[in-house]
């Protein structure tokens, strides 16, 4: 992963502006072929042994072309809104690896809005009913500035779990995210540190698993948004296997 790509993750800086590729990795490996299902594997374990917090890792199809076009398997893994789609498959006699780096977009949709004020306007009706006029939606404003806060503190409180919940839930999630949810020294840090592990671990498997043939990867392209939408390519110097 590039240092631009990586400080831009650890800030947030694409957080807001929609979906976005921080990075974008390929090699091809020239007549080889491996197993797509072994090395996922091997990736997920390893990663799996790192130990990063809220992490999900899960195999996904994902289309070739259109709705009705095969899919291809990927290894998944995300955390939080920043996503690793890590791909392995054979072109023709050729073999390929690759990753995408992305950010999903925060977004706040006018449904979930709506939701959180119909909630609202019912737990206000509920109150007067049951407490009161006027104590009903003082007991439920100082509740809700309570949560409020809550929300803004809960990993300075050590609520991580909660934090976690928070940002994957449909309606609340987008809202906490956007609103609420502060950014802090250490979520950039660890924003940075998930990337600069998944990365090089997944590129250093592929130099694990090509070296073992005798093969050497002599050019990998990467890409990123900061160097003009341009691929940048990484050659080396061709070795031959040894007898």
């Amino acid at each position: 992963m590039s240092a631009k790509g990586a400080a831009d993750a650890a800030s947030g800086k694409h957080a807001k502006a929609g979906p976005e590729v921080i990075e974008h990795w390929f090699t091809l490996v020239p007549a080889q072929q491996f197993s797509a299902n072994d090395f996922y594997a091997e990736i997920q374990k390893e990663i799996s042994a790192q130990k990063i917090p809220a992490l999900d890792i899960a195999r996904v199809e994902i289309p070739e072309g259109g709705p009705l076009s095969d899919n291809r398997e990927y290894l998944q893994m995300k955390r939080e809104r920043l996503t690793f789609d890590v791909c392995a498959a054979p072109v023709g006699v050729n073999y390929f690896f690759s990753y995408r780096f992305f950010v999903e977009e925060v977004k706040v949709r006018p449904w979930q809005i709506a939701v959180v004020i119909a909630a609202l306007w019912f737990l206000l009706n509920a109150s007067i009913r049951h407490v009161g006029i006027f104590l009903g939606p003082t007991l439920l404003l100082a509740i809700l500035c309570l949560l409020g806060w809550t929300m803004r503190n809960a990993i300075g409180l050590g609520l991580r779990d909660l934090d976690a919940t928070l940002v994957k839930l449909a309606v609340i999630g987008p809202i906490y995210e956007r609103y609420f949810r502060k950014d802090s020294y250490y979520r950039q840090d660890m924003r940075m540190a998930y990337g600069s592990i998944v990365s090089s671990i997944v590129k250093g498997r592929v130099a694990e698993i090509t070296g073992e043939r005798g093969v050497q990867l002599v050019r990998e392209y990467s890409y990123s948004p900061v160097f003009e939408g341009l691929y940048s390519a990484r050659q080396g110097s061709p070795k031959q296997p040894t007898a």
